[in-house]
This record gives structure tokens, sequence and C-alpha cells, in this order.
């Protein structure tokens, strides 16, 4: 049909017309873009890529245990990502990545036309769009960001490689949980170094830059598992991985770091203590200039720590009385309605590691079930209900009732059955040290960091009880006592005339008396009443001050007889540091944490040397320590701290249990030659541990086993040197120039001063101290006391408290 002239005429002004919109389009574009152009950026910085990196915090074999700052991100150079990791990020963001000039037209075209149906829904930013636009623009809508994102992209495309693109993008994209880039978002959901990543983790992980709020998989499991599958098939799709590789990664079960991981290490107190050095140091940039720290932290050990303080705690709890449930909800029988119910109760109350909330549907005396925060119900019969027993009966108290909405605490036992558990409402701390250069290898602050960030380690001042005896004692041997100097285990009785306040009537633990006993058997059997004698003997002010050669704080050690019974005040960190000086023969070495800081690139800033021993750093005289050790190898293998040697069965392990009055604090304090350990557990506001009350032995004691058992694993025992200046007589370890008959051989019964017992090889006059230039006369309560065979020089012993003070 041929058209008229009409027609013609029209179809030609209307081509006429068109041709000029498009040409007054492009000279419209032209001049945008030639106003845009000076505004730009200059791109060529982004060849040496430099961006904020927090402060991260490492073992000393190399596992991330904090990171602090605006963002969590790290650099990691293109060769060192994963493949995985590269095809996952191409093939659901920008397959035509190594095809395009930096701008897809196919793939604008195909957005374009959605947008005109539906509006701006749809973007085709490439891979070098998202880099122009997150290093250097907003995520605005708008036709002019567009344009200068798509211009920068150009410039991009000119200056840099395709590769250096890439691996800005894939350390510089946001991807949910405050991490910048794939490193920081493999330790953030994974816990692990991203070169350690798998198929479905690298498909979880591509799959958050579109939308990293919506697809992040611990707040949205669902959401993210459904755009795992669709990069798997896109990876599929694009030939980078087989069927049977996508079929595997489908059916692998994620373990997220921000659920209960069996497997994540817990350092938080250390990561803490830690940051705040380096902001000391460095100020606030230390969060941005890319400081990594490396502890002297050994991730076995600090796992160690932390699974036997928490378990030790737990089982604590188990003993004491049911306290009810954290909470009550009414639950709703309509099925949509109770998930939401559900969810909202265990929202107010989150997970505790493997301490779980849980929500009870049923309950009876024989069977509870519950449902946690995954959805699954669970179980509870038999033993697991032994601690609710009182909440399940027809009689409870409304406080301690167990019903349906009830929200509990629930973990699995040894034999993976669940169990009723309560969140403790004790405390605890763990510090394990190398005697030998003072690097802490284990440290734990508290039973959850995220319920209570009080470090008990170096901010707990509490009685040590009874693990104070031995540096009482290690006094006692500088004025001529010995293992075997015997000393009555009798009734003591101090009036207000003498104590200046109340009367005092001091008591064993166990509330008997056995006579007189030697030194050695009085510390196996915690004695206080033989304590207190050698105490009274030697003088408060010279064990007070004697106290400040392991590290002590003297101030703390008031100078009065009830300092032999752990009166004063310690941190566990320096019953740590004073242990060490009986564990390495007699040296004062400084705790040491931070073992190495380097800043980005590489460069040092800081490396721990390790400690000179020598006599500069010599505490106590080598011979002291090594009968020390003979007396705290008694306790273990016979005494107190028996159920440990029990345990282990090594002949290089030394201890002493501590307990407080009215079981207040629970102590042990114990080594072998390459580690220390030292284990407190009490209230944070004073009182009673248990209905009957614990002893460190109970309480304390269970956790440094626990602990010791993973660490020497593997371990030799460590084989014993007789230092000189000592010799074995009678059965029993002296001084050469104070042997049998020269020692001390006991203490007056009823007065505490020295005397000569018959057959003592001559015996010495009443009140009197052999061998220290003559005699010296015995001290009264609080006397002052020549001090012979001290170090030569006492080293600086502040910087504990310096350190750790906060």
């Amino acid at each position: 049909m041929k058209l008229k002239d009409n027609q013609k005429a029209l179809l030609k002004w209307a081509a006429l017309g068109l041709g000029g919109l498009v040409l007054a389009a492009v000279l419209l574009l032209g001049v945008v873009v030639a106003l845009l152009l000076p505004g730009l950026p200059d791109v060529k910085q982004l060849a040496d890529y430099q961006p904020k990196l927090p402060l991260r915090v490492l073992t000393t074999d190399g596992v991330v245990i904090g990171e602090f700052g605006e963002e969590r991100r790290q650099m990691v150079p293109l060769a060192q990502i994963p493949k995985a990791m590269k095809d996952a990020v191409i093939a659901v963001e920008d397959a035509r990545f190594y095809e395009h000039g930096g701008i897809d037209t196919v793939g604008i075209a195909r957005a374009a036309l959605s947008n005109l149906v539906h509006g701006m829904r749809q973007g085709a930013s490439t891979i070098t769009q998202q880099v122009a636009r997150n290093v250097y623009l907003s995520s605005e809508r708008t036709i002019s960001r567009k344009l200068k994102e798509a211009l920068i992209a150009l410039r991009l495309e000119d200056e840099l490689t395709k590769d250096q693109i890439l691996e800005i993008y894939l350390n510089q994209i946001y991807l949910g949980q405050r991490a910048y880039g794939f490193a920081a978002a493999s330790e953030a959901y994974f816990g692990k170094p991203l070169k350690d990543i798998t198929l479905a983790e690298a498909a979880m992980l591509a799959g958050l830059p579109k939308a990293p709020g919506a697809n992040n998989p611990v707040v949205n499991p669902r959401r993210a598992r459904a755009r795992q599958l669709y990069v798997l098939d896109r990876m599929q799709a694009q030939g980078f991985v087989t069927a049977e590789q996508v079929a595997k990664a489908k059916d692998e079960e994620l373990q997220l770091r921000g659920v209960y991981n069996p497997e994540r290490l817990h350092a938080e107190y250390v990561a803490e203590m830690v940051r705040q050095q380096m902001v000391a140091q460095y100020g606030d940039s230390a969060y941005v200039r890319g400081l990594t720290v490396t502890t002297t932290l050994l991730s076995t050990d600090q796992a160690a720590a932390y699974q036997a303080l928490r378990r030790g705690i737990l089982d604590y709890e188990r003993r004491q009385p049911w306290r009810g449930p954290e909470a009550s909800v009414k639950l709703p029988t309509d099925g949509e309605a109770l998930d939401d119910a559900i969810d909202d109760a265990l929202a107010a109350h989150p997970d505790d590691g493997e301490v779980l909330a849980a929500v009870v549907l049923e309950a009876s005396p024989k069977q509870v079930v519950a449902v946690g925060r995954d959805g699954n119900e669970m179980k509870i019969a038999g033993d697991g209900l032994r601690l609710v027993q009182t909440g399940l009966s027809a009689r409870a108290d409304a406080r301690q009732r167990v019903a349906r909405g009830a929200v509990l605490r629930v973990t699995k036992n040894a034999k993976g059955a669940w169990e009723v558990v309560q969140l403790p409402e004790v405390e605890g701390a763990f510090v394990g040290m190398d005697p030998r250069d003072g690097s802490i290898r284990a440290l734990v602050g508290g039973f959850d960091f995220g319920q209570n960030q009080f470090n008990h380690v170096t901010q707990a001042w509490r009685q040590p009880g009874s693990s104070f005896k031995p540096f009482i004692y290690s006094a006692a041997l500088e004025k001529g006592f010995a293992p075997a100097t015997l000393v009555n285990d009798g009734p003591l009785f101090f009036d207000r005339g003498t104590t200046g306040g109340q009367p005092w009537e001091p008591k064993n633990s166990d509330g008997n008396f056995d006579g007189p006993m030697t030194i050695r058997t009085a510390l196996q059997k915690s004695k206080n009443m033989v304590t207190i004698r050698v105490l009274q003997s030697i003088g408060t002010t010279y064990a007070q001050e004697w106290s400040g050669h392991f590290g002590l704080d003297t101030d703390k050690q008031p100078p009065y007889l009830p300092m032999a019974l752990g009166a004063g005040s310690v941190t566990p960190l320096q019953m740590a540091v004073g242990y060490g000086v009986f564990a390495n023969g007699g040296y004062l070495v400084k705790p040491n944490l931070v073992s190495k800081v380097v800043e980005r690139g590489d460069k040092v800033l800081f490396e721990a040397q390790p400690p000179v021993l020598d006599e500069n750093t010599r505490a106590i005289p080598e011979r002291n320590a090594f009968i020390m050790r003979t007396l705290l190898q008694s306790v273990i293998k016979n005494g107190t701290g028996a159920r440990a040697y029990q345990a282990l069965r090594r002949d290089d392990i030394y201890g002493k249990t501590g307990t407080t009055n009215d079981s207040f604090d629970t102590w042990f304090a114990g080594f072998q030659p390459t580690r220390v350990g030292v284990v407190w557990i009490g209230y944070d506001t004073p009182r009673q541990l248990g209905v009957r009350g614990e002893t460190g032995g109970s309480l304390s004691l269970p956790v440094w086993t626990s602990y010791m058992q993973r660490v020497l694993k593997g371990v030799p025992v460590a084989k014993t040197t007789v230092p000189a200046g000592v010799v074995l007589a009678d059965g029993d370890w002296y001084y050469d120039d104070y042997p049998p008959g020269r020692a001390v051989p006991s203490l007056d019964v009823d007065t505490g001063s020295i005397f000569g017992a018959p057959g003592a090889g001559g015996g010495m006059p009443a009140g009197t101290v052999p061998g220290f230039g003559g005699s010296a006369p015995a001290e009264a309560m609080g006397g002052a006391a020549p001090t012979p065979q001290q170090p030569s020089q006492s080293p600086d012993r502040n910087w504990i408290l310096d350190l750790f003070r906060r």
C-alpha cells in the first residue's frame, strides 16, 4: 500500500523530530558530562589503594580474637583470595566483567526497559561501577549520580587493570556485620580466614553485596539461603563449577559465628585489654591505621582455660537450688502467632555460648518439651530435669514453677542429652602463664564477657585464703625453718589487749586440732594454727616485706597475724606471677601479653624481647624456690590438691588450694615448670559459695586440673635438678648451712617461741633464731626482723599494678 503525500510528510517530520530529540539529548548529555568532568575525582590514587583498616588482635598462632574500629576490614591481595570466592562474585555480580569496558550496555538496556515499566527498581551496575560508587559516591538513586558513576567507571577502566579493580572491589564492598571486604566478612560470619572458606561459604558471602541487610545469614537465614542457592546455580551456569560440586555445596551445613560454635575461640577479655593498651599508646588512630597486635596467647591454652572455667562454674550451679525461670510468657495456640511470641521471648534472652535459651511448650514431672531459637523442639527428661524438680511439682512456688511459656536455659550434658541449667550468678577467673618468660598463654576474666566486662584476672582484689601460705613458709625458710620443723596445731586465742580490737580465736577449716606436726604436713593439710604460729615467730612486718618479692602489693598485705590465713588482697594475675617465682627457680618475671605490634605494610612498631634472668630479676634464693616446690608437690600428692595428682599422674606438678572465711572465695594456684595456672571463683558481691560452703579443692581445683590435662598433653615430665645449697637429711630437705641440729627444730607450743627439742642435735636457747651472725631475738606479733639471705638487689615490683590496675 502506497503512502499518501501527507503521510510521507508526517513521517518525514516525525523522523526529523526524533533525530532532533536524539541530537538534543546527545548535546545535553555532552553539556552535563562537560559540567561533571571537572568535579570527578582523580582515580589514579586507587592504584595504591589504602583503605582504613581496623585494629586486629591475634593469638601467637594467628587466630583472630578481636577487631576494633568503625569498619571491620582486611586488605588481601587478589592472588591470595580463593578462586571460589572470585568466581562466585563474578558469576552473580558481573558475568561479563573481563569483557566490557566498565559499562555493560546489554545490562543497561535490560535495566532501562524494566525501569520504564516499573520505575527505578533495577540497576545494571558492573563491578567497576560499584567500585566507583563505593569509593567515591553515595548510594542515592538519581540520574546525576548514575552519570558520575559511569564516568568514574570509564576512568577506572582506563587507569587500572581489571585485576586491580577486582581486588579493590573484593576488599572494599560492604557485606553487613560492620564487615568491609570478603576477608573481613569471612571472619565476621564464619570465624575463619578467607583462604580457608568452602565453596558453600563463598556462595553465601557472594550473595551479600546486593542486600547485606536482607541477605545477612545471621539475621535472615532463610533469605540468605535462597540467595546462596542462586549464586551456586549462576556459578554452574557460567561454567565455574560442576553440577557435582554444586550439589555438595548445597548439602553443606554452614557453622555461623553469630550462633553457638564450639570451635570458636573466646578471648574477649584479652582483646579488650589490648584495645585499651593500644588506644593509650596511639590514641584514636589505633582504630584506623591497620595495627595488628599479636598476643602471647596460645589458642589451645585459651580454649582449654575458657572451657574449663565455664564447665567448673556450670557444675557449681548444678549443685545450687533452682531459682526459677528467667521469665514467663503467655503463648497463643495459633501457629504463626505462637512463632512470633516465641521469637519475641527469646529475643529478650539471648543465648550464652553453649547455654541456650528455650521456651517451654509442655511440662510435666517426667518430661519438658521446649523450643529454641532455631525453631527445633528439644525433649528433656531424666537427669536433665534434676535441677528443676521443685519447679515441676504441683505445689511449686509461683516464682519457681516450670510451665508452658517459661523461659529456661538448656545445654547438652556429657552424654549429648539436653538438661536444664541456669545462668550463673557466680563469677570466676583463670590465668595461665609461662613462668620462664612471663608470656600469658590463657586469660579468662569471667564467665561471659557479654554479660560482665569486669576483668576478674586483673581487676578483682580478693582475699587469697590459704593459697597465700606458701609465701609465709618461703619467708620462714630464710629464718632457719625447714620442712621438718615441728609446730603445734593447737588452739590459739588472742584477747582484745593483743589484737587492739575484737578477740580473735582462729580455727582450722575442718574444726580439728592435730597437735605437733611438721611444716610439710601442715601445708599439706592447710593447717591454719601452724601458719599463724610460724608467722608470729618470724614477724609480720618481715613476712609482709617478703611477700613483695613475689610481685604482690605489700600495702594490701597488712602486717597482722590474719595475714597468715590470706586476709590481704591480691589479683589472680599477681598470684600467677608470685607462683611463677617458685616455678622458675626464684626469678620475678613480668607478665607479658603483647609480643608484637605491626602497622599497615608490615612496619614493626613493637616487638617484645625475652627477659634476662639474672641477679637483677632474682626474687628469692634458688634453694628457697626448690624447697618450696617440694612442699607444694606434697600438697598435690598427699594433701588438699591430691585430686589433681590422681587425674594427671605427673611428678612435676605443684600447687595450693585456698578458701577464705565462710567460703566467700575459692582458689587454686599451681604450676608445672612450663605453665602456671591460677583459678579464682566467687561472687562479685561476696557471699558464701554454696549452701554448705565450697572449698578451693572442690570448686577451683577441678578447673585447674581440666586445663592442665589439655595443655600438658604430650609434654614430657620435667626433670628435677637439685640446686647448690641444700642437703637431704633425715628424709627431708634442709639448707646446707642449717641442717638438722642448726635448723629450727620446733616452736614452743604455747608462746610460739623457738626452743631446742630433745635429740635435735644439742638444741638451742629458748627465744633465739639460729645461724644469722649469732643469735637474734624471736619476734612477737608485728615486730621487725632481720632479713638474711635476701637477694642483693630487689627488682621493681610496681609494674603489675601500673599495667593492670584498671
